[in-house]
């Protein structure tokens, strides 16, 4: 059975299915005056935001009622798969895009956009890339960025640490200042599996060249020795011990003693994670700030003999879709929420790196003002590895990577649960 027939399979099981296949339920919102909304921006200023949002449009559609549900980024994600499981898909929905996206649209779940939405998908040119499925696109994606070291400034020079890392020699030499100077060097979620998992990706971003990573999405194929030479770089870094006490169990974002807590608030000195991290940590903080000035980023250090291009970035975003059962107000909406106006506001509230080219002067967090030109400038964005290779294969390689930092695998582990569970997908 192949990849797609099993992705099928598995998305119509439980659904009744109509006499032309597997479709949505139709039951998303209550008739076509009603669509229903999730995000998962369930902090202010992003939540408070969003209701507004849907207020505007509602004022400029009258009759049209839009339910938003706000979600913590895991609960929504969660829902959203026994939303797909059963087939009563939200209207508007965030998609990851990669194999995950391939796997709705196969399923029949997700509308193609492709005419509805084509002047904004010119608008944002490449960025729509990850979205499309045989040239068509079924998602417009509202934010784009790339993962690297979130750190508070303040605690770096405390340590007497003048220069961000390059190198991974470098990158454990301030773990130790950081750790003489009484100061925990990282935080981790790894109760959520993949803010781990993104510690290999970025490794195996710097270990491997292009073309094995893009052949490896394409073919599922992890013979190359980079995939198990990332392994072997994640092992040294938890070697290092430069993680919180309980980093096998901690959230990655809710709450102060979250991972994002922990460097919001000042108990650790950095924390790996994507271009959402401002926002996260305004979000827990009273004073709704995060870091504020003591904010600073800098990418994933160099692997020694590493084949990846050091300015080459790991990353990945966040899109829009509409299911299709969806009424047609429902692309109304979405096209709305990729205008100039709300990615102006999406920018100006520090809630991540807009794609229309109109919002981008109006990121004023220096800190996402400078990751947007890291964004822009990189030669080559890999697309986290869990969602360009799709659920199975993603989940198969972010499990074993889990155990990897409990110590309970090796290197060689990861790239054998990988391949074994791509080579079922073939």
């Amino acid at each position: 059975m192949s990849r797609k027939t099993q992705a099928l399979a598995a998305l119509c099981a439980g659904v009744m299915i109509a006499a032309t296949g597997c479709g949505g339920s139709g039951d998303s919102g209550g008739g076509d005056s009603t669509i229903t909304w999730w995000h998962n921006s369930n902090n202010e200023p992003g939540k408070g935001f969003y209701e507004q949002v849907a207020k505007d449009f509602e004022k400029a559609n009258p009759g049209v009622d839009v339910k938003v549900e706000a979600f913590a980024h895991e609960d929504m994600l969660t829902k959203l798969d026994a939303a797909f499981q059963s087939g009563d898909v939200p209207d508007v929905y965030m998609e990851r895009g990669g194999g995950e996206l391939a796997d709705h649209v196969e399923a029949g779940l997700t509308r193609d956009l492709s005419k509805d939405s084509a002047d904004i998908i010119e608008q944002i040119g490449g960025s729509a890339a990850g979205w499309q499925v045989d040239g068509k696109t079924y998602a417009l994606p509202f934010s784009m960025g790339v993962v690297g070291f979130w750190y508070n400034t303040e605690l770096f020079e405390k340590a007497g640490i003048t220069e961000t890392p390059t190198t991974m020699p470098e990158l454990y030499a301030a773990f130790d200042k950081l750790e003489k100077a009484g100061i925990t060097p990282v935080s981790l979620g790894g109760g959520d599996l993949w803010p781990a998992a993104h510690y290999y990706y970025a490794a195996a971003l710097r270990g491997c060249s292009q073309e094995t990573l893009t052949s490896a999405v394409a073919d599922l194929d992890f013979s190359d020795p980079c995939f198990e030479k990332a392994g072997e770089t994640v092992e040294q870094i938890v070697a290092e011990r430069p993680f919180n006490k309980g980093f096998l169990s901690t959230a990655s974002q809710t709450g102060p003693t979250s991972a994002s807590g922990l460097l919001a608030t000042g108990k650790v000195a950095m924390e790996l994670a994507g271009h959402w991290e401002p926002g996260v940590m305004q979000g827990i903080t009273e004073d709704k700030q995060g870091l504020g000035d003591k904010t600073g980023w800098f990418p994933f250090p160099a692997v020694d003999g590493g084949e990846g291009d050091p300015t080459a970035q790991l990353g990945g975003g966040d899109a829009w879709a509409v299911s299709e059962e969806a009424p047609d107000k429902a692309v109304d909406l979405v096209n709305y929420l990729l205008s100039d106006d709300v990615q102006k506001g999406f920018a100006e509230n520090d809630m991540g790196l807009p794609t229309v080219p109109a919002a981008g002067s109006s990121v004023k967090d220096p800190a996402l003002a400078e990751l947007l030109k890291v964004r822009d400038e990189a030669p080559f964005v890999q697309l986290y590895f869990d969602t360009a290779f799709g659920e199975s294969v993603g989940g198969a390689m972010n499990d074993e990577i889990g155990l990897l930092f409990a110590g309970k695998a090796t290197p060689e582990d990861v790239v054998t649960a990988t391949q074994e569970a791509a080579d079922k997908e073939k």
